[in-house]
């Protein structure tokens, strides 16, 4: 019923329910420049995804609360355009994970297995296996 009366009512009040902001200060809590500067907004993900935006970052910020007092920030806008249609990427500073249409994963960055970089276990396996066969 709600919808429908804000349907009939109409929402042209010139305020709209999510916009599009600038990251003037990152953490656990942001503050986001929209015409004016909103503090304190959280960053939401979908389950077990969590991320922080960085200053300086265009994010969108859902507004919600029966004035809009209350926000949150829900997306960030991507800043590489170097995908093909149906492949997927999680990208953060100086690494990646990429889905490639080839079917390859792709990683950039340091892969760590459980602290220790991949070469180093590779190594250690590698030593630990000629080791036992001599």
């Amino acid at each position: 019923m709600w919808t429908s009366k804000q349907s009939k009512q109409g929402t042209d009040s010139g305020r709209f329910a999510a916009d599009m902001g600038v990251v003037t200060s990152g953490g656990e809590l942001c503050g986001v420049y929209m015409g004016t500067e909103r503090r304190w907004l959280s960053v939401l993900s979908p389950g077990g995804l969590r991320w922080r935006p960085r200053v300086g970052q265009q994010v969108l910020v859902l507004k919600t609360g029966q004035q809009e007092e209350d926000a949150c920030i829900l997306a960030a806008q991507p800043e590489e355009h170097d995908l093909q249609p149906g492949e997927t990427a999680l990208c953060g500073d100086g690494c990646g994970v990429k889905l490639s249409r080839t079917g390859a994963v792709e990683l950039t960055g340091q892969v760590l297995v459980n602290g220790l970089p991949l070469q180093t276990l590779i190594e250690q396996t590698a030593a630990a296996l000629l080791g036992q066969g001599g």
